[in-house]
């Protein structure tokens, strides 16, 4: 940025602010400032002073075009976001004509890519906000944290604090009482405490009696208080595998729909939910990894392995085969039809996704930011650089396959429409 007023600053520095769609408090968020940044931001922007070198190069580096932008067009149906992570469930519903009016997630990474890619800066703990001060809406999303689930996780369920959030969409469901829902969560969610867990979320949002809960079990007292109002949802789940909607990877979530019988006229009837997850899980797709790869000789050579990294992943993956078990790396080529299921963990090392390279006689490499976005089925224009790779890293590996979403978004839309 090359400036000779301070004048010069502020009026850059306001642009760039408007431009991503933040107020001055989002933005000094946005930008790592420290409580009451938008005091500096403000000050910055009338020339009071001006930003260090480094923080005038973020913002230098800022997009300019948000490609996400809520349009201005008439919605067909109001939703919340929940549990927003970058924005993957968001996106296919608002492509189909849904207005955004609330969102949530508590991550800075993950606020600050959905900002860049959105205009809009996420709330923070949905914990923190009284389920009367969330807007009124058609459709609640929630992919809900999933670590307490995970077949990496301890897998702890209701007893972990990441668990229990499912109950905070109870008691903003019970609240608002919106026509129908969507969340997802990882596949071991359908086993954990051999089903107990899942039939206890199916059991609260049908309106069943009130399943056994240990009073040990942590929840903040409005949401153990809103468990007294039953729901009346019409609710199934389902495991849809991602390959099947042309997502070359073998991601298995479990997706849980719900539509409000008094207000969605066709789940009076009962089995709206069933018919819509029948449908979807007889889809089919061909998936082929190399449709989203990159040439291996375009890549960057910094997410090729070390030889002493790819010696290190040959030998533990040795240890592990005189052993008796196939733990250790995977690799794939352009020729493989579909990869393992990207995790929160891949930046650790690549081994479950590692890509051959031996076309160019180099090591294997880890896929890039752009192909772990490719293969979540995210579009190309989808912004990145908003943070490191580290965090692309782990945003992709806790987000979901967009392609699966868009499916679902579309069967639901006639019963979600205003």
């Amino acid at each position: 940025m090359k400036t000779t007023c301070i004048d010069d600053f502020g009026a850059t520095i306001k642009k760039r602010r408007e431009a991503l769609g933040l107020n001055q408090r989002e933005f000094a968020e946005f930008l790592g400032l420290r409580e009451g940044g938008e005091r500096t931001v403000g000050g910055w922007e009338r020339g009071e002073h001006q930003p260090s070198p480094a923080k005038l190069s973020a913002i230098e580096s800022l997009h300019l075009k948000v490609p996400f932008k809520r349009s201005s067009k008439p919605h067909v149906f109001s939703f919340i976001d929940l549990f927003a992570g970058i924005g993957g469930i968001r996106l296919p519903f608002q492509q189909i004509g849904g207005k955004c009016v609330f969102t949530s997630e508590w991550d800075k990474f993950s606020k600050k890519t959905y900002a860049a890619n959105f205009g809009e800066l996420p709330d923070g703990d949905i914990t923190q906000f009284p389920s009367e001060a969330i807007p009124q809406h058609d459709l609640l999303l929630a992919g809900f944290p999933c670590q307490a689930f995970s077949q990496a996780g301890l897998k702890r369920g209701f007893f972990d604090t990441r668990g229990t959030m499912f109950f905070e969409i109870q008691r903003i469901i019970s609240h608002h009482q919106p026509k129908a829902f969507l969340l997802e969560n990882v596949k071991q969610l359908k086993g954990h405490d051999k089903g107990n867990t899942l039939k206890t979320i199916l059991s609260i949002l049908r309106g069943d009696d009130l399943p056994d809960i240990p009073v040990d079990v942590p929840m903040s007292d409005s949401a153990r208080s809103s468990l007294s109002t039953k729901l009346d949802y019409d609710v199934d789940y389902r495991v849809l595998k991602a390959s099947n909607f042309g997502v070359p990877q073998n991601r298995e979530r479990v997706y849980i729909i719900g539509f409000n019988r008094n207000k969605v006229s066709a789940a009076e009837k009962c089995g709206l939910a069933k018919q819509i997850l029948d449908k979807l899980e007889k889809r089919t797709a061909s998936t082929k990894l190399g449709d989203v790869l990159e040439k291996n000789q375009s890549v960057d050579p910094k997410y090729t392995l070390s030889d002493r990294l790819w010696n290190g992943h040959k030998r533990r993956k040795s240890e592990h085969r005189a052993k008796g078990n196939g733990f250790g790396y995977s690799l794939f080529n352009h020729d493989s039809l579909s990869c393992n299921t990207i995790s929160a963990r891949y930046y650790k090392d690549g081994s479950e996704i590692l890509i051959d390279q031996s076309d160019i006689n180099r090591n294997p490499r880890k896929l890039t930011p752009k192909e772990c976005a490719a293969i979540q089925g995210f579009p190309k224009n989808f912004v990145l650089d908003a943070v490191s790779d580290v965090q692309n890293y782990r945003q992709f590996g806790n987000s979901v396959a967009v392609p699966v979403i868009s499916a679902i978004s579309k069967e639901m839309l006639p019963y979600i429409k205003t």
